[in-house]
């Protein structure tokens, strides 16, 4: 297979590239949603110390994600490096996750915590095989700033697609929230259908061949960290981590909302609440992709994400147990609507992150941008639940009662409603001061790629004091001190401007 050769851009393409998104969505909308209700109710464990599990397990990552990114940019491989890894990882991937969600017989709270502790730990590292390459293959699969944006709408209506069906089946699935061997059963389903979108991005992608980054393992760590030299990845971090953070608050919390506050989990209002997000989420990419494609990334985030707080904070006008549906419903819908608008950016964006740091360092080096990126965002994710576990123990939420099918207390109700809607918002806020501030939209990654081609060689023009400025502003660097192999360590300083 000649991975070099010209490829088309089309549906087909766009669709098989995306596709594996479905799994990335789905997998994490499973866990965020059920694992710490199916350890916490199902298995009556104390929800701060099930908190720590996936905090436990991302520390983890601060390890491999890392050494990830740096082994995919060090591999050669007839399939190309990042295919591999994601075929691999993939595979290895499901088969944890399905562990997951199997009961052990045991009576000892530590045992049960060590055991899924580990499983935990064993699918995140599946997981960071699998999901580092394929974040970093788009830079790799083309150049083009429109063409990417294309591609990342398609991958985020795969993500779409995938919270959807797994946000949504689950509910039919998982009917008592006490019933352990429904998890199971529900693991078992959806670990077909992750290792079937696996195979076919896996067919349906490509790579061209770079010569590959020669670092040792041990450089792993200060070249991923020296990532963070470049301005725009900086304030790339802070969109990602409060997009992402605040939808794990919603999907984290959706459950303990809907039963003890709105009691209504065995009347199907989960399943109402989910689809209605999700069907939202859908229907506003097809809004946003064309936006992006006629404005830039930055300001589909910037339309999305006011969207996404005005559908947050209207919960508190109509939340609580008798409440009508309809208007939380709606409420929800602009959630959905708005969360389109930042999920198309964010994937979009993470794609150029390449470029700039290439500019910065003349290395390009995919595989240890999206690592760290991966990385920051498995972090973020284990904060997330983490805080959710010890939010709800200081609002006073009882696993015994839990565990027992009994209401929680008026006053653990009204906390729950807090968390659930007020840490979102904040989050939400967060994430519009720093799309605001972010620097490259498509005349910015335009100007960066001349200037990557001038210092390649295959460029004869003259940098001109427009794009002498540009570079200079989305890299944080002086244009005298870019292009320099040097900066993919962080032991020198830049001259910033």
């Amino acid at each position: 297979m000649d991975l070099n050769k010209e490829r088309k851009y089309n549906l087909a393409s766009m669709t098989m590239y995306g596709c594996a998104e479905f799994f990335s969505g789905g997998a994490f909308v499973i866990i965020s949603t059920f694992f710490m209700v199916f350890l916490t109710k199902a298995l009556g464990l104390n929800p701060a110390l099930v908190g720590t599990i996936p905090l436990v397990g991302k520390i983890w990552d601060a390890i491999t994600d890392p050494i990830m990114g740096n082994i995919t940019d060090r591999t050669v491989s007839k399939f190309g490096p990042k295919r591999f890894y994601l075929l691999v990882g993939g595979i290895v991937s499901v088969i944890t996750f399905i562990l997951m969600w199997v009961t052990i017989r045991s009576e000892s709270t530590i045992v049960l915590y060590l055991f899924y502790l580990l499983m935990f730990c064993l699918f995140s590292t599946g997981f960071t095989i699998f999901s580092v390459p394929y974040n970093g293959l788009l830079p790799d699969m083309m150049d083009d700033y429109t063409v990417r944006a294309k591609f990342s709408n398609m991958r985020m209506v795969w993500s779409t697609l995938g919270s959807m069906v797994c946000g949504l089946v689950p509910t039919f699935l998982i009917r008592n929230n006490l019933d352990k061997a429904s998890y199971l059963l529900c693991a078992l389903i959806f670990g077909g259908l992750f290792l079937i979108v696996t195979l076919v991005t896996f067919i349906g992608t490509w790579e061209h061949q770079k010569p590959p980054v020669k670092a040792s393992i041990w450089a792993s760590f200060p070249q991923a960290a020296s990532v963070f030299r470049s301005r725009s990845f900086r304030i790339f971090i802070g969109i990602y981590l409060f997009g992402q953070c605040a939808m794990d608050f919603v999907s984290g919390m959706a459950v303990y909302y809907v039963d003890d506050v709105l009691n209504g989990y065995s009347n199907g209002y989960f399943t109402y609440l989910m689809g209605v997000l999700l069907v939202s989420q859908l229907l506003g990419m097809a809004v946003f992709g064309p936006i992006m494609s006629r404005t830039s990334k930055r300001t589909t985030a910037l339309i999305g994400a006011p969207i996404r707080l005005v559908g947050t904070l209207g919960l508190l006008l109509v939340s609580g147990e008798g409440a009508p549906l309809v208007p939380i419903l709606c409420m929800t819908a602009l959630m959905g609507l708005g969360n389109a608008g930042t999920l198309t950016s964010i994937f979009a964006i993470m794609a150029d992150m390449t470029d700039v740091d290439e500019l910065i360092t003349s290395v390009r080096r995919p595989g240890t941008v999206s690592g760290m990126a991966t990385f920051i965002r498995k972090v973020s994710s284990g904060l997330s639940a983490a805080c959710i576990g010890f939010l709800l123990s200081a609002v006073g939420y009882s696993e015994v009662l839990a565990n027992a099918g009994e209401r929680q207390s008026a006053a653990t109700q009204h906390g729950i409603e807090m968390i659930y809607v007020l840490v979102p918002a904040l989050l939400i806020t967060l994430f519009i001061v720093y799309a605001y501030i972010f620097p490259l939209n498509a005349k910015e990654f335009n100007a960066v790629q001349r200037e990557i081609a001038r210092r390649r060689g295959t460029d004869t023009s003259v940098t001109t004091e427009e794009d002498r400025k540009i570079c200079e502003r989305v890299t944080g660097f002086a244009y005298e001190n870019l292009w320099n192999s040097a900066n993919t360590t962080i032991l020198k300083e830049s001259k910033s401007k």
